[in-house]
């Protein structure tokens, strides 16, 4: 990675963590900058086929019980999300931004969602929205371009 992007995604870090001071300990950014950036980096590796992912699932007949390796194909990755939601369309919605979340989050194939389950997330969902936050720190993820031709993953 380059030294200007180097100082562009430790710039966005910081504009985060200053979101977060007051609410958050220092100590404790890493429980929401961490689960959103793997989120984020998902959300951005899936985009360039998640309409045609979303397509398919509606095509698939409902009695098909294993539609993954389907949907994975169609993905071109190991995992998938099935939810009408990306980090730009939570944003369509500012009320409901943590149920959006959450749904957005359970339409990852199982792998996926382990690895985010990990994080506990559910907990800085309700913290985020019970302080107003959760809108402001989705969208200035939303703005960042994790994508494999943005940020390699040998660069991560």
């Amino acid at each position: 990675m380059s030294g200007g992007a180097i100082k562009n995604h430790a710039g966005f870090i910081w504009s985060v963590a200053d979101l977060l001071r007051g609410v958050y300990k220092q100590s404790e950014y890493g429980r929401v900058i961490l689960p959103l950036t793997v989120l984020r980096r998902l959300d951005c590796v899936l985009e360039p086929t998640k309409a045609e992912v979303l397509e398919t699932m509606a095509d698939l007949p409902e009695t098909l019980r294993n539609r993954e390796p389907l949907l994975q194909q169609v993905a071109g990755q190991p995992f998938v999300n099935t939810s009408k939601h990306t980090f730009h369309t939570l944003l369509g919605d500012p009320d409901n931004v943590a149920g959006n979340l959450r749904n957005y989050i359970a339409g990852f194939s199982e792998s996926a969602r382990d690895i985010v389950d990990k994080f506990n997330f559910d907990v800085q969902i309700d913290r985020l929205d019970d302080h107003n936050l959760l809108y402001l720190v989705v969208s200035k993820f939303a703005e960042i371009d994790l994508s494999p031709a943005a940020v390699s993953n040998l660069d991560e």
